[in-house]
């Protein structure tokens, strides 16, 4: 839960320093924590929703560290209406997607290109791989990485990471 909470804060520093669609690195120092930060940058408003609805926003103002794959507003609207309906009428399946979005620990890209997979804190794994010197988590792009905060990273992603159901 500590994850999610450093993800946001990483992703609305990262958002100040840097155009959402660059894929350069590079680290940015933290202002608040993920939740504030989070709201500041005005570009995940949908994931601050999903965090309170869920219960989760007082897990990420905790000290962490942690990694967050951040999806953006705009990688929401990708989410069938359906499913994101479902997830809003089932408070455990929310909470297993957010926390699919994180993982313990400060995970750097300079860490994260060498890993094959980390493992988040709904429990399960999340595959990584690099192609044409971009990251991928799953299927979603890292399109902004090493966004810091003051309790962890964020890696901000353009796409919702949905665990396997199994």
């Amino acid at each position: 839960m500590k994850k999610t909470a450093l993800l946001l804060v990483i992703v609305v520093a990262a958002l100040a320093a840097a155009p959402l669609g660059s894929t350069a690195g590079g680290s940015t120092r933290a202002s608040g924590d993920l939740v504030a930060t989070a709201t500041a940058a005005g570009k995940f408003t949908t994931l601050t929703m999903l965090l309170k609805r869920a219960g989760l926003v007082s897990a990420l103002k905790q000290p962490g560290p942690y990694t967050v794959f951040a999806p953006t507003d705009a990688a929401f609207k990708k989410v069938p209406k359906k499913t994101l309906k479902a997830l809003l009428a089932n408070k455990a399946k929310l909470k297993a997607v957010l926390l699919y979005h994180v993982v313990s620990g400060k995970v750097t890209a300079a860490d994260v290109v060498k890993l094959h997979s980390a493992k988040t804190l709904n429990g399960k794994k999340v595959r990584i791989h690099v192609a044409n010197s971009t990251v991928f988590v799953n299927n979603a792009k890292v399109v902004k990485a090493d966004v810091m905060a003051t309790n962890g990273v964020i890696h901000v992603v353009n796409r919702v990471l949905i665990p396997p159901a199994k």
